[in-house]
């Protein structure tokens, strides 16, 4: 990127936030802080109106850039990010999110909306699963709760007992994982953090009442909480070769991490927090895989097997 080019981008930059940071400057465009200070200099030498604060950042007086111009790439991307957010996002975002891109396509030219009318109904993303229509409106009464750091009560649905619970809540963020949305906050009835799953929230009420997040985790420490307190297992599975062409990009998913070739077979050595779901997935193979280790996982994929020798064949012992 050439440096009129990098300047529009920072001063477009300003505009996304209140207070910007010179490091997150450095970090987007990978500049040194020097360069940063120099291009913030030249702006202000242009005429931009932009306020600093020591220690804080940078921030914009009263100033915007009227609509700039997208590249196709970037008209895309747009494209793209919205075909994601109809497939995993419900009628509270997805609406919105739609009248948004309406606004952006009347800013761009002539040829940017006919590459997009083009692009349009050749670009998919496959729904797995769809927000069920219990919990089709939440996500952005959710996310205003975050924004606003405010309390919300809720009738939620237990995974455990199947039982209602009245819930209030400290949201700190959502989460998508497992096919669908999570709501991370600090559950004031159980008096600890607690993941929420949104298709089991039955009722949502915003109750106003403010609270203070600096007590509070992140959702980026809460995540990096949860993961360092499960324990990995390392794996070593051995496959025939003819069956490793059906794996593709699930063994990821598994936690792969390298291979060994032994002629007519494949060592892989994975890295796993779920040993249960690793060992459901090998199940598929039959006697096509062998575990090398650990003996837990062995002794999994016995019960396994048990389990569905038990199923199908009741009367043999």
């Amino acid at each position: 990127m050439n440096r009129i080019d990098r300047l529009t981008a920072i001063l477009i930059h300003l505009q996304t936030k209140k207070v910007v940071k010179a490091q997150e400057l450095a970090d987007r465009f990978s500049i040194s802080l020097r360069t940063v200070y120099r291009d913030i200099r030249a702006l202000e030498e242009a005429g931009v109106p932009i306020g600093a604060e020591a220690g804080i950042g940078y921030f914009l007086e009263g100033y915007n850039l009227p609509p700039v111009m997208f590249t196709n790439a970037e008209a895309s991307a747009l494209l793209v990010g919205g075909k994601f957010v109809e497939t995993l996002a419900d009628k509270s975002l997805t609406e919105p999110f739609q009248s948004a891109l309406y606004k952006i396509k009347a800013v761009m030219k002539g040829s940017e909306k006919e590459y997009l009318e083009e692009l349009e109904p050749k670009i998919a993303v496959h729904a797995v699963t769809r927000p069920t229509p219990y919990s089709n409106l939440l996500l952005n009464e959710i996310q205003e709760a975050i924004a606003q750091q405010q309390v919300l009560s809720m009738e939620y649905l237990s995974n455990y007992n199947e039982q209602i619970t009245q819930r209030d809540v400290e949201a700190i963020g959502l989460y998508h994982y497992g096919r669908g949305w999570h709501l991370i906050g600090f559950c004031q009835l159980r008096q600890d953090y607690r993941d929420f799953r949104v298709d089991r929230i039955r009722q949502l009420t915003n109750t106003g009442k403010r609270f203070t997040s600096r007590r509070l985790l992140s959702l980026q420490q809460y995540l990096s909480r949860e993961t360092d307190a499960m324990p990995q297992t390392d794996v070593t599975l051995v496959f025939r070769k003819h069956v490793v062409r059906f794996m593709q990009e699930q063994k990821y998913v598994y936690g792969y991490e390298s291979e060994e070739n032994l002629d007519d077979r494949v060592r892989m050595h994975f890295k796993t927090r779920f040993l249960e779901g690793l060992s459901r997935w090998i199940l598929m193979f039959g006697d096509e895989v062998t575990v090398e280790s650990p003996e837990s996982l062995k002794t999994l994929m016995r019960s396994l097997a048990a389990e569905i020798r038990d199923h199908y064949l009741p009367n043999i012992s």
